[in-house]
């Protein structure tokens, strides 16, 4: 058995839901424990591209137990949006196959109104968030006033906290951010209804997991957005909400620090970020454009074009030292295919004084100039690739620099958006692939 987290390592938009999606035919359940509609996991099956954005990646196969944990914060209108796009799609053809904690915390249409409120307020000091509400209902659940996916099959306790949260919210909302406010009374009418629709599906899912890990099998623990964007260790307060890192998986799901074998964190061939905030190695230029392009680099859940720039060995020190990396995946190695020349920052410049160290405070940040090591291009194909060894030598190359560089090894290498389009060089996993 082996119990694998998957992370991103960058600013989010590495990957994951591919990983995830190969992984989970290693694996016997797959949990979902952080973040909120916020995220967007593409995988690409032949002609079709599913996005996934609460429901764990790992839906996608027929077998698996899908487990959406305590840490996320839910929103049920998307939720059932979701699910009834997969059964469109032929997907998820089995109800059982989704548990969802009883302990998480909702996301309401208020959350929404609020968070595209105060972006709109914040003018140019804006954070650019996805306006999903995450931000809010996070807030709701430290300051103590959330309403969890339990309280919904308590009338009385649903009913009564709704309303203290109509209050103060529409009040906040009208006289504050200058929106329009909400009737809590339909809200209640609305949600109770939803409720209905998934009270099968409510569990004590840490129970659950625990048990599964005790009958030895194998469990996938899946991140949402990226290190760079962990509410603690992020590029504060140009982050999310939440805890992104590998911590945060035992956190969110109800399972203890020592049940944790493995740790994977997902590295983009380059990098890219979504959203305002500083991006040391982000390229305004024609190469930018290139990688954007080519590597199809806009949000899965808005749409927004993604700011691109070389690799960042810094910020990917950064990330494995605070998530403990025992190994890493790299991902779209083939939209670097045809560049003549490839830059890898291995250090900053600040302040005329050459740093290795990731800086906490934004300012500094700002202020960090990459130091570049170039090497080679390649310009033969990648994606019918089928083994390490069958690379180009100049890939591997860039490969063995990286992995030099960050003191870890590649055990997957994506050359495509597809399943197929893999390079699998080991598992995370003891048993075999079912």
């Amino acid at each position: 058995m082996a119990n694998v987290i998957v992370i991103g390592a960058q600013w989010g938009d590495e990957g994951k839901g591919k990983i995830v999606d190969i992984y989970t035919g290693f694996a016997d359940a797959i949990v979902r424990f952080q973040g909120g509609s916020n995220a967007g996991h593409t995988v690409v099956i032949g002609n079709k591209k599913i996005i996934l954005h609460q429901i764990p990646s790992g839906i996608l196969h027929p077998k698996k137990m899908c487990i959406i944990g305590n840490g996320v914060v839910l929103d049920l209108e998307t939720l059932l949006d979701e699910i009834n796009e997969l059964k469109s799609q032929g997907f998820f053809q089995n109800e059982t196959q989704l548990l969802i904690s009883e302990e998480a915390h909702l996301v309401f249409p208020y959350h929404r109104l609020i968070d595209i409120g105060k972006e709109k307020k914040a003018g140019s000091d804006k954070i650019g968030t996805t306006g999903r509400g995450i931000g809010p209902a996070y807030g709701d659940k430290i300051l103590r006033t959330g309403i969890r996916v339990i309280d919904l099959f308590e009338e009385k306790v649903f009913r009564e906290k709704l309303e203290k949260n109509a209050a103060e919210k529409n009040f906040y909302l009208t006289k504050y951010l200058d929106q329009e406010g909400f009737d809590g009374s339909a809200l209640f009418e609305k949600y109770s209804a939803l409720a209905r629709r998934i009270k099968a599906n409510v569990v004590n899912t840490s129970v659950v997991i625990n048990k599964l890990m005790g009958k030895k099998k194998n469990i996938l623990f899946e991140g949402a957005q990226g290190t760079l964007l962990d509410v603690d260790h992020g590029t504060y307060p140009f982050v999310t909400s939440s805890n992104t890192i590998a911590g945060a998986a035992c956190v969110g799901s109800g399972v203890g620090p020592t049940k944790i074998d493995v740790v994977v964190g997902v590295v983009k061939a380059y990098t890219t970020r979504v959203g305002e905030g500083p991006f040391p190695t982000e390229l305004n230029d024609e190469i930018g454009l290139t990688l954007r392009e080519k590597g199809g680099e806009f949000g899965a859940t808005t749409g927004r074009p993604r700011r691109c720039g070389w690799i960042d060995i810094v910020a990917l020190k950064h990330a494995n030292r605070i998530n403990g990396f025992t190994h890493l995946a790299l991902t779209k190695l083939d939209v670097l295919t045809g560049m003549e020349k490839i830059k890898v920052c291995r250090a900053y410049k600040l302040k005329g004084k050459e740093v290795s160290e990731f800086p906490a405070g934004i300012n500094a940040l700002k202020n960090c100039e990459p130091v570049y090591e170039e090497v080679p291009g390649w310009r033969e194909a990648l994606t019918d690739i089928k083994k390490y060894n069958d690379l180009p030598r100049n890939a591997k190359n860039y490969i063995k620099l990286l992995e030099k560089l960050t003191e870890r090894k590649f055990i997957l290498i994506s050359v495509g958006y597809e399943r197929g389009e893999t390079i699998i060089v080991k598992t995370p996993f003891p048993s075999k692939k079912d």
